[in-house]
């Protein structure tokens, strides 16, 4: 049974959680539409413990979301696990973010499609079953009327993220269904954090890097 400090910064949601055993106990999030990480992260950190009860040095591990998503915001979440799992000498277990979207979802057959807006018409996504198996590889693609044709012509497929609203301009099909205004949570991260916990399945905390998918590209203010 762990106690496991989760941290999610894939996107604008400023997220944390305790959970205890898989089940979050606790949660503190900003799901504002602006990046506001740097100054929230660790006040939702020192706030948790403080509600909880528990001491930093009580945690068992600590898992982060690692992308794909903002540039910004994962380096900031990997940064601030990192430099936990450095000062309490715990274990750093990494999660893929599209596979906690995936968890908000509750479906009997069909296909969950994760997605998270990239730039323009792109999106950074993955394809799940039902039962949260990967069932397409995570990948930045470009959308167009006939993106996931092969699935949706004999399976219900559900559309979640915030790559949705652009998605949902493209495709027009019955068996689409697009869930709205969802963005990853450490919410959902505890269940997963603490199957890895038990196969010790964890990273090298001095070498583990966000998973960008793409590589960062600067683009200058208009003046």
């Amino acid at each position: 049974m762990a106690l496991i400090l989760n941290i999610e910064t894939a996107t604008t949601n400023c997220s944390v959680s305790l959970s205890l055993d898989g089940e979050t106990l606790f949660l503190k999030e900003d799901n504002s539409s602006s990046y506001s990480h740097a100054e929230l992260l660790h006040v939702f950190i020192k706030d948790l413990f403080s509600e909880s009860k528990y001491k930093p040095d009580e945690i068992h591990a600590v898992a982060v979301s690692k992308g794909p998503g903002s540039y910004t915001g994962l380096r900031i979440g990997v940064s601030t696990a990192k430099g936990l799992c450095y000062a309490l000498n715990k274990p750093l277990i990494a999660i893929d973010t599209l596979e906690i979207l995936s968890r908000q979802l509750n479906i009997d057959k069909g296909y969950i499609v994760a997605m998270l807006d990239a730039r323009r018409m792109e999106v950074y996504s993955a394809v799940f079953t039902s039962n949260f198996q990967l069932a397409r590889e995570v990948k930045a693609e470009i959308l167009d009327a006939n993106s996931y044709n092969l699935i949706l012509e004999s399976n219900d497929v559900f559309f979640i993220g915030n790559g949705v609203e652009k998605t949902k301009a493209l495709i027009q099909h019955s068996n689409a269904n697009f869930i709205e205004d969802r963005l990853p949570s450490a919410r959902e991260m505890g269940e997963l954090a603490e199957s890895k916990y038990k196969i010790s399945d964890t990273e090298d905390v001095a070498y583990f890097e966000p998973y960008y998918l793409k590589d960062f590209i600067a683009i200058k203010k208009q003046s």
